[in-house]
């Protein structure tokens, strides 16, 4: 009788700061960070479906300032929704470096990210140091 399983205890947080350089990026890491990317994408969807649906409830008003402000209302709920649908992509971008075994890593230097930075943010493609040269150059080329 095969008494081993399939799914496994997710680490916490407190777990896999501790953990040894040695275990970075380590099955049980990577499948706690795909947890974690697909939560966010699963709540990203669920608020465009609420959004769609709000937005189709649309309630026609025939005062004039009342539906400036409904307006207005709708504006910067798409304006919300625009970024997290580029939010979505980039969910999607680390899930797939996840797979493809490149997730924690600088896609500049190679380096590793750091499992704190990655819990602050996900889908982090930069380590710290590259990210500021990066907003460095930015500064300075006035882009």
């Amino acid at each position: 009788m095969n008494t081993s399983t399939t799914s496994f205890d997710l680490l916490t947080e407190e777990e896999i700061l501790v953990a040894p350089e040695s275990e970075y990026m380590s099955p049980q890491q990577l499948d706690f960070f795909r947890q974690r990317l697909q939560e966010e994408r699963r709540l990203l969807l669920s608020n465009a479906q609420e959004t769609t649906t709000h937005l189709q409830d649309n309630e026609s008003t025939p005062d004039p300032s009342d539906r400036a402000s409904v307006e207005e209302e709708h504006t910067l709920e798409l304006r919300v929704r625009d970024r997290e649908r580029k939010m979505l992509k980039k969910i999607e971008e680390a899930i797939s470096r996840i797979d493809s075994g490149n997730y924690g890593y600088c896609e500049e230097t190679g380096e590793p990210i750091g499992v704190a930075r990655l819990l602050a943010r996900p889908t982090a493609t930069l380590s710290i140091e590259a990210q500021e040269r990066r907003e460095k150059l930015k500064k300075m080329h006035g882009s």
